[in-house]
C-alpha cells in the first residue's frame, strides 16, 4: 500500500439481508471511520460509508454500490484505506499503527532485537508483535517504560523488555 494510506477499518462481513456490511473500525473514535470516506481498498476499489448503527464490536454500514447480502459477503476480509492527509493530526507521543509496522527494534544497549510486525489491541493497551530471528516473537506493551523511543525518521524504536522476556 502507499504510504500516504492509513488502513482505518476492515469489513467483517454482510449484515442481514438488504446489503450491509459489518464494519469494524480501527479508528481512536470508532465512529469517525464513516468521517473518512470515501475509502479506498488494496485493490483500488472505492467505497463511501453511511454508518447504520452500532452491533457488537462493530458498525453495521451501507457501502456505495453494495447492495446484496452476497455483495457484503463477497467483502468479508477487506481492508479499508483512507488518504493520511484526511486523518486527524496525532499529538505529542502518538502514533498510527501503520507507522510502527516494520520498524527496526533494538534494546537500549543497541542489539538488534527484531522487527515489529503487528500491533496489537486487545482492549487493554497496545502491544507490538517482534519478530525476532532464530526466536519466538516477543510481545510488547507499547508503553512509554517498555519503548522508551520512537524514532520515525530513523525507521527504529528502542525497547526495554520486561526481565525474562526475552528467555
Amino acid at each position: 500500500m502507499a504510504d500516504d494510506l492509513v488502513c482505518v477499518g476492515a469489513i467483517a462481513g454482510g449484515f442481514g439481508v438488504a446489503g450491509e456490511v459489518r464494519l469494524k473500525s480501527f479508528c481512536a473514535e470508532p465512529a469517525a471511520i464513516a468521517d473518512y470516506a470515501p475509502l479506498v481498498t488494496e485493490d483500488g476499489r472505492s467505497f463511501g460509508v453511511r454508518i447504520t448503527r452500532p452491533v457488537t464490536g462493530a458498525f453495521a454500514a451501507r457501502l456505495t454500490g453494495v447492495q446484496t447480502r452476497e455483495q457484503a459477503e463477497a467483502l468479508k476480509g477487506t481492508r479499508l484505506y483512507a488518504p493520511r492527509d484526511r486523518l486527524p493530526a496525532l499529538g505529542e507521543d502518538e502514533f498510527y499503527h501503520a507507522d510502527l509496522i516494520g520498524l527496526a527494534v533494538f534494546d537500549t544497549g543497541g542489539a538488534r532485537l527484531g522487527t515489529v510486525r503487528a500491533v496489537l489491541d486487545h482492549g487493554a493497551g497496545d502491544i507490538l508483535e517482534i519478530a525476532r530471528p532464530g526466536a519466538a516473537d516477543l510481545l510488547l506493551p507499547f508503553t512509554r517504560a517498555a519503548v522508551p523511543t520512537v524514532d520515525l525518521a530513523g525507521r527504529r524504536l528502542v525497547a526495554d523488555p520486561p526481565d525474562g522476556s526475552l528467555d
